[in-house]
């Protein structure tokens, strides 16, 4: 068959360990044989950030700003023992936390859903999406620790030379504190990204936060919502027959468990982050979920929302055989190619990744998957494929269904 042509490059963003093999075998197997796949490529192994001092991650965002659509492959945040490892000059940030700052978008992320594989929670009939809260907050913290008695302050100085101090603890010991901040525009972004797609996937949305205890952080995001909201789209949710809802973020987690799914849950970066994972895993696994970075200016990055499977990779190198799931890397691409075909009006390459994600689905479905599904699946007869032959068993479906 002909190579679906590509006018306009993806941003591609390579990544860490296990999840990098895996991006290699994907782009092989399901996409370089069918697409002629043109990507603007940036490294961003934890090798290649130390290297460049971390350039390279602001690179590859700038470089998305330019383009309009990246896919990128898990990435290691760096740890004290990762450090030591990898010998890094120094422990790099997040270059997911960079990233989403530089392009002020919101992340959403819901579980694909594939027979045989049945949530823990009995009730959930339909998805749920967590849409996080792209910067700031722990991701962007500074922090201290404290090695004895003294004071404490939080403090702020106009541009006149005015201070503003807030106590935080009169310490009597060691300890530790940690700044965290916010601003005011890009909750407005994030409030304005959330509205307008559930407007466009007809659902209802919530936040939640912690506005009792944190009486002006927390209770900040509450009201430019609720401000944003009655103003610009109440009548618009009306129409659409959808609601926006505030509550607390301990009343949320209870009604997420009663619920029977098929909304929005609108969360602060760190809640999203957590909240996301524990979604993705109650409703069938880690490596099951979407999730896409959309800024305010139209701006997508795609990614998975799991991590690199260091243990996985470690077994790799030692040359042992690896069931390593990789749908949520294989929807990343495929995610990526259709919103790229929809900017460029290429049907086909829109096509084409939805027939990829259906050849995925309809694998599993055989009865032919990883280990992690094969350990919970409720199908019976299932064939455990390791890493790359679950690869190459979604390539035979993709060419049936061509």
């Amino acid at each position: 068959m002909n190579k679906i042509q590509m006018t306009t490059p993806l941003v591609e963003m390579d990544g860490d360990e296990m999840t990098r093999i895996l991006w290699k075998m994907i782009k092989d197997e399901l996409i370089l044989p069918f697409v002629d796949l043109k990507t603007e490529y940036y490294d961003l192994g934890l090798k290649c950030r130390n290297e460049t001092d971390d350039k390279v991650t602001y690179d590859s965002a700038y470089a998305t700003q330019k383009y309009g659509v990246a896919v990128k492959c898990a990435t290691i945040t760096p740890n004290a023992a990762r450090v030591k490892e990898y010998d890094l000059k120094e422990m790099w940030k997040s270059p997911n936390g960079t990233i989403r700052a530089i392009l002020d978008g919101t992340v959403f992320r819901a579980p694909i859903i594939v027979k045989g594989i049945e949530p823990c929670v009995k009730n959930w009939k339909a998805p749920i999406t967590i849409a996080r809260h792209a910067y700031g907050d722990v991701y962007k913290a500074s922090e201290m620790k404290i090695p004895g008695a003294g004071k404490a302050e939080l403090v702020y100085t106009d541009e006149a030379g005015n201070e503003t101090r807030e106590l935080i603890h009169e310490f009597k010991g060691p300890g530790i504190i940690q700044g965290m901040h916010n601003l005011n525009g890009s909750i407005e972004s994030f409030a304005r990204c959330c509205f307008n797609y559930a407007l466009d996937t007809k659902q209802t949305i919530w936040f939640a936060s912690k506005d009792t205890i944190s009486k002006k952080y927390d209770h900040t995001f509450k009201d430019i919502f609720q401000e944003i909201f009655d103003a610009e789209y109440k009548e618009k949710f009306d129409a659409a027959g959808i609601e926006y809802f505030y509550t607390l973020i301990d009343d949320a987690v209870a009604r997420v468990m009663k619920s029977s799914g098929g909304f929005i849950w609108a969360c602060k970066n760190y809640d999203g982050d957590v909240m996301s994972d524990m979604l993705s895993s109650a409703f069938g696994s880690l490596a099951m979920m979407t999730s896409v970075l959309v800024s305010p200016d139209g701006t997508y990055e795609y990614e998975a929302a799991h991590g690199t499977v260091q243990r996985h990779y470690y077994k790799h190198l030692a040359g042992e055989e690896t069931s390593t799931n990789s749908v949520a890397t294989i929807f990343a691409w495929t995610g990526a190619l259709r919103k790229r075909g929809e900017l460029d009006n290429i049907p086909e390459l829109s096509e084409f990744a939805n027939k990829l994600e259906k050849a995925t689905i309809d694998t599993i479905e055989s009865g032919k998957m990883t280990k992690d599904l094969a350990l919970i699946t409720t199908l019976t007869d299932v064939t455990t494929l390791n890493s790359e032959d679950f690869i190459k068993a979604i390539r035979a479906t993709l060419e049936q269904n061509l």
